[in-house]
């Protein structure tokens, strides 16, 4: 098929860039991992400063130790629910969450000295401001992390879950972001398309954002703690529709605090967006072709063990090794989807 007249031509591969915004997109998805794993710990609210040295170098003797114990003390979440802590169990929560920010810091490194590099070499062409946008993004996102943490060290227990649902959805669209750039480069503006099944491209368009909103969903049921509320599935403490979904005034309040409504909302729209991803794959199986065909069978198998999977941590009241596991999945899902997307609608440049 000949190219599209007056259309814009696309900068050249380049792979080694390609490799390196691959490399971005491995250590963003641990950092979400490690950020599932601290809230999962409680482990949040244990650094209570945002301090640069403190956040490279951790407590290294009995008085530093000390200090940031005596910090976390003054916090509500150690008078009102961890009062009595040991120094030991103190260490635990706080090794995550230092962990969690100094993960950041080396991701913000690992992005800066290549970017630099590359800057020098000419091998952003064409590319350049998409590129800087992502590191901007990422440098946003640590001001949007302390925005999290500082919420629940106001009188909360917890961080205030719409802040943790910003959080998490400013990792996942850098993590998208990402993906397409790093694809871009390996020259996937012509991948192959869906064949015979191009009806389903519409799909690629709204079954990432459907995702995406059930994804803010997940991290309003992990902000509030509807997961270990309601151990029972297919109902919500033995209800099919809770009798308390409105019962927090006013009524908006109850789509991101309510944990009977967070917990039905991330239900009812994993159904949906689990029997769409079913169809594509399905779609995919018996008409696809090309990159996009078999992305799609990956997007439907993905959907499919995540449906299963989140059945099992609701039952088991979201254990530690299930959420993560979910939240990998759900990570998976995410990249899959942002590929397949991407090769069922090719680029129009040349």
């Amino acid at each position: 098929m000949s190219e599209a007249v007056g259309a814009p031509v696309r900068p050249a591969p380049q792979p080694a860039v390609g490799a390196w915004l691959l490399v971005i997109v491995a250590l963003v998805a641990i950092m979400v991992l490690i950020g599932g794993a601290t809230r999962l710990t409680d482990s949040g609210l244990s650094i209570t400063e945002w301090d640069f040295i403190k956040g490279v170098f951790p407590p290294v003797n009995a008085a530093d130790w000390a200090e940031e114990f005596n910090l976390y003390r003054q916090t509500a979440e150690y008078q009102l629910q961890n009062r009595g802590m040991t120094l030991s169990e103190f260490q635990f929560i706080y090794w995550w969450e230092w962990g969690h920010r100094f993960f950041g810091k080396l991701i913000g490194v690992a992005f800066a000295l290549p970017l630099l590099a590359c800057l020098a070499l000419g091998k952003l062409k064409g590319r350049l401001i998409a590129t800087l946008g992502l590191f901007a993004l990422g440098g946003v996102q640590g001001f949007i992390g302390w925005w999290m943490v500082e919420s629940g060290l106001s009188g909360r227990l917890d961080v205030a879950p719409y802040r943790l649902a910003t959080h998490l959805g400013i990792a996942f669209v850098i993590l998208a972001a990402a993906l397409a750039l790093a694809l871009a480069n390996f020259g996937w503006g012509r991948a192959a398309g869906l064949g015979r099944a191009g009806s389903w491209r519409p799909l690629a368009l709204v079954f990432p954002v459907l995702l995406f909103v059930q994804i803010i969903a997940g991290a309003l049921v992990a902000g509030t703690k509807a997961g270990m509320a309601f151990p029972d599935w297919p109902t919500v403490g033995g209800h099919l529709f809770p009798p308390t979904y409105g019962e927090i005034a006013p009524f908006w309040r109850n789509l991101i605090e309510n944990q009977a409504a967070v917990q039905f909302n991330h239900r009812t729209l994993g159904y949906v967006v689990g029997g769409l991803g079913l169809a594509i794959g399905f779609a995919a199986i018996a008409r696809g072709s090309g990159w996009a065909g078999r992305l799609g069978q990956w997007v439907g198998a993905l959907c499919l063990f995540q449906i299963i999977l989140g059945i099992v941590t609701v039952v088991h009241a979201a254990p530690l090794a299930l959420g993560l596991m979910h939240q990998a999945t759900a990570v998976a899902l995410w990249l899959v989807t942002i590929a397949w997307a991407k090769a069922a609608w090719p680029s129009p440049v040349r």
